[in-house]
């Protein structure tokens, strides 16, 4: 079974983690209505004018201080050498996809800046020096075209059984914005289809529904964008029409946060058509269209829960919400993993007998389903550490056992496909290299593939896991990277980093960059695993939607206190990291306790929650955040809103701002008009604006090596006490 849909997890706010213009003038980004008094309340309301002149002088202006000073460091160099080597190094395994016996990888290096895709055989890939054939050259393509382009990924399809070749919608961002246009590329001929589908420039989504047929969401004109900037019309494009002539299928309202095309594909062959209407940003109808009917069908799955694929004749669905299917003798709970049968849906149109497939612990929460040939297989968080199970239907019902795998690290799943026996798993911890394992669903075999050596030099350093106790008395667990003989007199430089939001989960994971720029230099690294992530299941989410956020936030206070209580560090030495939501989070913790870090390195953030629901992105996010255009959710929203809280009286430390102005998810004035009030205080600030890179603010690996040295050097300066 395949599944062909716009993730609606990839309109989350993940710093690195799809697709109108970051180009849009002031006047578009605010009601006319309201345009005026905001002006009079904000006098940097300038800044969102994204590449408006007197904004990117700027912004030109900020770069060039804070370039100027952080790049005179004596460690910049060093640094950013080190990240360029780490990110380019040729030793890295090169994660794939499997199809008709060939892997195919997506790879970057210092000589292939934006990136190959390329290919080899099963048997070729099994080896240490594997025969690659380029597929697409993204750099030489850019330059033909004269674009910077940035690969987005590729949906590829042939039908089952077929023996015809894949084709493929190529994704491509001019400069990394979410914005792209997607081309129709032939795997047979490594060419892109002559007269093939194209679609505009737009953020978009795309299913196959047949190899001569699409189902498209994407800007249609005037009027046919959500408030939050995706598409809401869902359209039937046929091979060789022109795009305008596609048949809509179903619409949704401006309101929605976007409705985007969804396809199952069942494992006899037979293609589901359909579409994914996101009311909100944790609500979800999922319709079904019917061959030869005109009404869409609403399948019989509550708001908060996502299907997650076809086995054996059974939909899976994943609960985000406790369920007590209609006239069923059962109920199920939000994190749990229910099936049931399609055909007898689709033949009846009434919900069938739903069964239990996998039921969380309390220390446990289910983090991603895949189908292999003749395998389920889920991913499954345990106290934040990532393990592979099997599930199996029986006469007694489905049951469970772990993957075998070489050790207690994180394990997730990397690649399967229901057409492949061969499952790729990726194996990692803090202080181990990624080993990349082949499992073989056919006969439970777990085979190292590949294993990387060391990046970094960990001789002396543990991994130690411990709990802070928040203000409401919340155990919250961190992980804690340091030196075995780690001396608890408050001296050590350490990196907190956290998240806390939109069930993104922060699970152990090896980064050369961290090792290489900071643990070898003696720091300690902490991972908190704070509420609103997705680390203990729905309900650690949920805790810290809207106006119950302020439990996310003394979680990650009490994770700082409890590092400095327990002698690992000191509010001289103590830094903190966060990106996108986490940026959210970095700026409050500037506001709520700026005496207990003196290091804040805030990358692609949310600032000003009083009007992030106007810009880009922003307005999805409200069932997160809450709204400031409902009086009790903005009450609440003032008092955390960074932007708005900011005082220039305050012994603030010395912050790190790192933004894009290709950001179109994330609008880069909140970074701007943040950076703004604390240059017009008269207090040091640092800041850096990526022109090209999109939401992870940097378009390729040198761009993000920069961006690392850049912070790594602040973070240096700043806990190490090295000016």
């Amino acid at each position: 079974m395949h599944k062909y849909f716009a993730p609606l997890s990839l309109l989350a706010l993940v710093a690195c983690g799809t697709q109108a213009s970051m180009e849009t003038p002031l006047a578009d980004t605010i009601p006319s209505s309201h345009a005026s008094d905001a002006a009079a309340e904000d006098p940097y309301l300038w800044l969102e004018d994204v590449e408006g002149d007197a904004a990117l002088s700027w912004v030109r202006g900020q770069n060039e201080r804070s370039l100027a000073e952080l790049q005179a460091d004596q460690n910049y160099a060093v640094y950013e050498k080190a990240a360029v080597e780490a990110l380019t190094s040729a030793e890295r395994i090169p994660y794939g996809t499997i199809r008709e016996g060939m892997v195919y990888n997506f790879w970057q290096d210092d000589t292939h800046v934006r990136g190959l895709w390329r290919r080899t055989s099963l048997e070729s890939y099994a080896t240490d020096a594997p025969e690659w054939e380029i597929v697409l050259d993204f750099d030489q393509l850019a330059e033909t075209e004269g674009k910077n382009w940035v690969y987005k990924g590729a949906d590829c399809f042939r039908p089952k059984g077929s023996d015809a070749g894949y084709k493929c919608m190529v994704s491509l961002s001019n400069g990394g914005k979410d914005a792209v246009i997607r081309r129709e590329f032939d795997l047979s001929t490594k060419q892109f289809v002559e007269d093939g589908f194209v679609t505009p420039e737009a953020k978009q989504g795309g299913a196959w529904a047949s190899p001569d047929t699409l189902l498209i969401a994407t800007d249609w004109g005037e009027g046919t964008l959500t408030a939050s900037g995706y598409p809401f019309i869902v359209k039937r494009w046929e091979r060789g029409a022109p795009l305008e002539s596609a048949e809509e299928l179903i619409r949704g309202e401006a309101k929605d946060v976007g409705v985007w095309p969804m396809a199952l594909e069942l494992e006899d062959g037979r293609i589901l058509q359909g579409a994914a209407q996101a009311d909100t940003f944790f609500t979800t109808r999922y319709w079904w269209f019917p061959e030869g009917e005109t009404d869409p069908v609403q399948w019989p799955i509550p708001p908060k829960s996502s299907p997650e694929g076809v086995y054996q004749g059974q939909l899976l669905v994943s609960l985000q919400e406790d369920w007590a299917p209609a006239g069923q003798a059962v109920s199920f709970k939000s994190g749990d993993l229910v099936a049931f049968n399609v055909d007898a849906f689709m033949e009846t149109r009434e919900l069938p007998p739903v069964s239990l497939v996998f039921h969380p612990s309390e220390t446990q929460a289910l983090e991603g389903v895949s189908i292999a040939k003749g395998a389920l297989l889920l991913g499954v968080s345990d106290t934040a550490v990532g393990k592979v199970m099997r599930a199996e239907a029986g006469d007694a019902g489905w049951t469970l056992e772990a993957v075998a795998l070489p050790g207690t690290g994180q394990a997730n799943i990397a690649f399967a496909s229901d057409e492949e026996e061969t499952v790729f798993i990726n194996y990692e911890d803090f202080l181990t290299p990624d080993s990349l394992l082949s499992y073989n669903a056919a006969t439970g075999d777990v085979t190292t593939l590949k294993s990387l050596p060391p990046k970094f030099d960990a001789t002396g350093l543990k991994v130690t896991q411990h709990f802070a106790t928040s203000k409401d008395g919340t155990r919250v667990p961190y992980f804690l990277v340091s030196k075995a003989d780690l001396p608890l007199d408050g001296t050590t430089p350490t990196l907190l980093y956290g998240y806390g939001g939109f069930q993104v989960s922060l699970n152990p994971s090896y980064s050369p960059v961290t090792g290489r720029l900071w643990l070898e230099k003696g720091g300690a690294y902490v991972l908190a695993n704070i509420r609103g992530g997705g680390e203990f299941g729905p309900e650690w989410h949920q805790a810290g939607l809207k106006q119950n956020r302020q439990r996310i936030y003394d979680d990650f206070i009490s994770v700082g206190e409890d590092l400095v209580a327990r002698g690992v560090t000191s509010p001289k030495h103590l830094g903190i990291m966060g990106g996108s939501n986490g940026g959210l989070l970095m700026g409050v913790m500037l506001n709520q306790r700026p005496d207990l870090w003196n290091a804040v390195v805030v990358q692609v953030p949310l600032l000003d929650m009083m009007r992030y629901h106007l810009l880009l992105a922003g307005a999805s996010w409200v069932d997160e955040y809450g709204s400031p255009d409902v009086a009790e959710e903005r009450d609440f929203l003032e008092t955390i809103s960074p932007y708005q809280n900011f005082d220039a009286t305050r012994d603030y430390p010395v912050p790190f701002f790192v933004t894009s102005t290709k950001d179109d998810r994330v609008h880069p004035g909140h970074a701007r008009k943040m950076a703004a009030k604390f240059e017009a205080a008269g207090l040091p600030f640092y800041y850096y604006e990526n022109i090209d890179g999109g939401h992870s603010a940097a378009a390729n690996q040198k761009e993000r090596a920069k961006r690392s040295a850049l912070e790594f050097t602040y973070l240096t300066r700043q806990l190490f006490g090295m000016k």
